[in-house]
């Protein structure tokens, strides 16, 4: 038995005994997105990663660092979520920021649901916008920085998992479905997310780039945890909130350019379109989560 089996073991047992909740369902709030676990019912059991055996604490502002277990909709069904997610780029170890999936699989955990802020690509998409993500180009995975690297860990999957259906296709027809019936009047998109490691913006000659490589979004997170959830025989749904355009127009020459012409869009920006969207999000997952 490896020994991150035993520390996901040990936080899934603390876990578990707070709460008589077995949830099937968990979700990851991304940047500015927090209001999500406000979805929840009375009576959630709040837990600090500080708490918790081996959990690592987050530094980024907009992930405050707690696991929320509580049950969602009328229909009261349990749920457990990520307030406050791990980055490589604060300097943690990739095993470390998909922790907190492990943990979930040893919970029972047969669907994890990923959300998080993303500067769009696509120029057919506007600021505000929701995306399904239909597929990902990991880029700092095919670099070397992948959380399955080195020996498999056996107790939780295969040595090479297959990725053809990494974003369910049977949970994103749902998601589409329930939009429907909901009436949801922000627009809904489907697409590539493309994950960069950060912890800057991407400069305009990067955008095209990856635009020109099939991206539709672009972001610093998600991705690892999805090839663990994978991983581990979950399902997994992406929706990414597009708060900011990845500029891919070059920069004209600073002597024509006055600098009160120059609108460069930061981590504020993306905090701030997150909270304006994530009403409509809430709405969309607490339709979703009693039929999955």
């Amino acid at each position: 038995m490896s020994d991150l089996y035993i520390k996901a073991t040990a936080a899934a047992s603390f876990i578990c005994d707070q709460t008589p909740l077995r949830p099937e369902t968990a979700i990851i709030c991304g940047t500015g997105l927090a209001n999500l676990v406000d979805s929840l019912n009375p009576g959630a059991i709040r837990l600090q990663y500080h708490e918790i055996p081996h959990f690592k604490l987050p530094t980024v502002q907009g992930h405050a660092g707690e696991i929320i277990i509580g049950t969602i909709g009328p229909e009261q069904t349990p749920v457990i979520c990520v307030n406050g997610r791990l980055h490589t780029y604060e300097g943690h170890d990739i095993k470390d920021t998909v922790f907190s999936v492990r943990v979930f699989a040893l919970m029972g955990v047969r669907n994890l649901i990923v959300t998080n802020a993303s500067g769009y690509l696509n120029p057919k998409f506007e600021t505000g916008d929701l995306m399904i993500i239909s597929d990902h180009l990991n880029l700092p995975g095919l670099g070397g920085l992948h959380p399955l690297k080195g020996p498999n860990e056996d107790g939780f999957g295969v040595r090479f998992p297959p990725m053809g259906d990494a974003y369910s296709h049977e949970l994103r027809h749902k998601l589409w479905q329930v939009s429907r019936e909901i009436s949801l009047q922000r627009k809904l998109r489907e697409g590539v997310y493309v994950y960069v490691s950060g912890p800057s913006f991407e400069t305009p000659a990067e955008c095209r780039m990856l635009r020109a490589m099939g991206g539709d979004a672009v972001g610093m997170s998600t991705v690892p945890e999805v090839v663990t959830a994978v991983h581990s025989g979950m399902q997994v749904l992406g929706v990414s909130v597009l708060t900011n355009i990845a500029s891919t127009v070059p920069p004209a020459p600073m002597e024509h350019v006055h600098s009160s012409q120059l609108d460069f869009h930061g981590h504020e920006d993306v905090l701030e379109e997150g909270r304006r969207a994530s009403e409509d999000l809430e709405l969309l997952i607490t339709n979703l989560v009693p039929h999955i």
